[in-house]
């Protein structure tokens, strides 16, 4: 299984999670608000106030889900990182194939 992380302006969290959903990309989206990112952007540090997601999926759709949210992201470049899920709770792992078939 994989996790894939981004961060996004916090109004867009919920849509962009909703999005990945319906399309049966991920099986579940965690939204952690609140965060405040720091970061250089051409040049210059920048400071926003983000929320990043936690999506779990298969390695079958990693690459869908790395596309998509690329596709539905307002950044320029959205930070997207997919990382392997080498062991965890069978039943829940299970389940993440299961919804994302």
């Amino acid at each position: 299984m994989k996790l894939v992380m981004s961060t996004c302006p916090e109004g867009e969290a919920a849509s962009l999670a909703e999005r990945l959903l319906e399309k049966r990309l991920v099986a579940c989206v965690n939204i952690i608000p609140g965060i405040v990112s720091k970061y250089w952007w051409k040049g210059k540090m920048e400071t926003d106030k983000e929320s990043i997601l936690l999506m779990k999926t298969t390695p079958s759709r990693a690459d869908e889900v790395i596309e998509n949210v690329r596709a539905l992201h307002s950044y320029e470049v959205p930070e997207v990182i997919v990382v392997d899920i080498d062991s965890g709770n069978p039943e829940y792992l299970a389940w993440i194939g299961e919804v994302t078939g």
